[in-house]
């Protein structure tokens, strides 16, 4: 599976960006799918994922209200709504893939097989 993503930038605080993430190479439809974040010096950090059984859709508190994960499957692309972005947000964002991912096993970072080389996400106070 290959993950690419797109449309990072630099925004102001309270701004609105869409990050899409295509995919490639298998059913894109059989993997939970997640977007992640990570700064210099910490780790990367679950944002909101998407599971394969039924959809549902998770988030991380620090952005519950504002993001918004949604798939294509026909287009086997992954996108993240980011509304009221704040300059916290700013990171480089992860599109990853995981096979076989419980719906509890969602925000774990160890459970995704499958990464994209990242897209900067800049929020200017």
């Amino acid at each position: 599976v290959q993950l690419i993503e797109s449309g990072g930038g630099l925004v102001q605080a309270g701004g609105s960006l869409r990050l899409s993430c295509a995919g490639s190479g298998r059913t894109f439809s059989a993997y939970t799918m997640a977007w992640f974040r990570q700064v210099p010096g910490k780790e990367r950090e679950f944002v909101a994922g998407i599971s394969w059984i039924d959809d549902t859709t998770y988030y991380a508190d620090s952005v519950k209200g504002r993001f918004s994960i949604s798939r294509d499957k026909a287009k086997e692309t992954l996108f993240l709504q980011m509304n009221s972005l704040k300059p916290e947000d700013t990171a480089v964002y992860y599109c990853a893939a995981s096979f076989g991912a419980a719906n509890w096993q969602v925000s774990d970072r160890s459970k995704y097989n499958y990464w994209g080389q990242g897209t900067q996400v800049t929020v200017s106070s």
